[in-house]
């Protein structure tokens, strides 16, 4: 069976190829300035760079491989970016989704046989104000409002909505998965991946000094691997056109970041607030409700600190 993922050079796609591979699909992954080092990813999977702005690029590449498994990755996921430019970030992410799904379609007006299964990435940041309502006990569930707080968060209304209309208009089986907060090896530019990495450069010079932001924050941040595994899941058995959360069960305060690299590392940090890091809107409370995957089959088997341990060991090969 053939699998394709778009964004392939980002933390999420670059694991995601990899177990594909591992699952025996024949895996073709695009990619369009990556966030990774994409020499990391193993060498025996077929990776081509591509624009998913480029339509006729992406017809025909649907085209020459019709891939049963689509897997829709390739994103500007950065809110700040949005802000600074919101043409482009529209572009990329509601003209890009677009414009795979045209080719979709018209691969399946060729081939009336060709029924693909689309797993889209959509986020969180969809409901944005509307989780400032929630609570530990009671966690948003995908009934949940699209409140939006910027345009990354609008683009990924109009992908998920998109995923739901091409659903409902021409048959295309989709899947609309709104992720969480999720980290892991190769993750740049979150809490984790910034802490570990500071650990890792105060091991080499000697220092215990760690630099923080807030840490009072509730957060759940779920492993890249376990999510990974939920999107071929999802690929496999959810209801065409549904939404679905993905995200950890389990809650912490962001001080446990700090707590878990100090187990780790065996070291004890004098922790230097730094003003720039912290966020004036920082949510106090950030995580979702997964009971909807979970019925699928899916379980979370990373601990945390397996996945700080994991990051850690990344850093210092990385650092080395």
């Amino acid at each position: 069976m053939k699998a394709y993922v778009t964004g392939a050079g980002g933390m999420v796609g670059s694991h995601l190829v990899e177990l594909l591979k591992k699952k025996g699909y024949e895996v073709i992954g695009s990619y369009y300035t990556p966030t990774t080092d994409i020499s990391e990813i193993d060498p025996s999977i077929n990776l081509v760079e591509l624009d998913l702005r480029q339509h006729d690029k992406v017809m025909e590449l649907i085209e020459n491989n019709l891939p049963e498994r689509i897997f829709h990755l390739a994103a500007q996921s950065f809110p700040v970016v949005s802000w600074k430019d919101p043409y482009y970030t529209m572009d990329v992410n509601v003209n890009g989704t677009v414009g795979l799904f045209e080719a979709i379609k018209a691969a399946k007006a060729k081939h009336p046989e060709y029924d693909p299964m689309v797993v889209v990435i959509s986020s969180s940041a969809i409901y944005g104000e509307a989780l400032l309502s929630y609570d530990p006990e009671h966690l948003p569930t995908e009934d949940c409002a699209m409140l939006p707080l910027h345009p990354y968060g609008v683009s990924k209304v109009a992908e998920d909505l998109l995923c739901f209309q091409y659903n409902r208009n021409f048959g295309i089986r989709t899947a609309r998965v709104r992720l969480f907060n999720c980290t892991g090896p190769r993750k740049i530019g979150d809490i984790t991946a910034d802490f570990t990495k500071r650990a890792v450069l105060l091991e080499k010079e000697g220092s215990n000094k760690l630099v923080v932001g807030n840490l009072t924050a509730l957060r759940a941040i779920l492993d890249v691997r376990d999510l990974c595994e939920g999107l071929v899941i999802l690929s496999e058995k959810a209801v065409p056109g549904e939404p679905y959360n993905i995200c950890s069960s389990h809650i912490f305060r962001m001080s446990y970041v700090v707590e878990c690299i100090e187990k780790v590392m065996g070291v004890k940090y004098e922790l230097v607030t730094d003003p720039k890091l912290l966020r004036p809107a920082d949510e106090r409370l950030y995580a979702g409700n997964c009971d909807k995957i979970k019925a699928l089959g899916w379980v979370e088997k990373y601990t945390y600190e397996q996945t700080v341990a994991d990051m850690i060991a990344y850093w210092r090969k990385k650092l080395a």
